[in-house]
């Protein structure tokens, strides 16, 4: 199982970012995907996560409304594209695969919920 991240980079404040996980050696459309992040000193959190069959979404309160998460399941990749980017969400961001969620409770929040992460990719956004 592999999932690559990428598209992270140095940006200014209110810059726009769009991340893309590339997923491989699972059955894509089965699991559910989430985006998290980890700033220095701090743990690992959720930032958007959306169903099998993108029939529901959810966003943590600090990036509603200025992220967006999308899949495509023919194509095996998961995007979130960042706008109005701010300081506070500089990190570097990891695409997760949840294998295990039943469907009303999809997208899951906790990381231990997750069965497959990615490297991770650096976003950095300057004031």
């Amino acid at each position: 199982v592999q999932l690559q991240a990428s598209g992270g980079g140095l940006v200014q404040a209110g810059d726009s970012l769009r991340l893309s996980c590339a997923v491989s050696g699972l059955s894509f459309s089965r699991y559910s995907l989430g985006w998290f992040r980890q700033a220095p000193g701090k743990e690992r959190e959720f930032v958007a996560g959306i169903c099998k069959n993108s029939e529901r979404t959810r966003y943590s309160d600090a990036v509603k409304g200025r992220f967006t998460i999308s899949r495509d399941n023919a194509k095996k990749m998961v995007h979130l594209q960042m706008d109005s980017l701010e300081t506070e969400d500089t990190a570097v961001y990891y695409c997760a695969a949840d294998g295990r969620v039943i469907t009303s409770s999809c997208p899951r929040t906790h990381t231990s919920n997750y069965d497959h992460w990615g490297q991770g990719t650096l976003v950095t956004v300057s004031s």
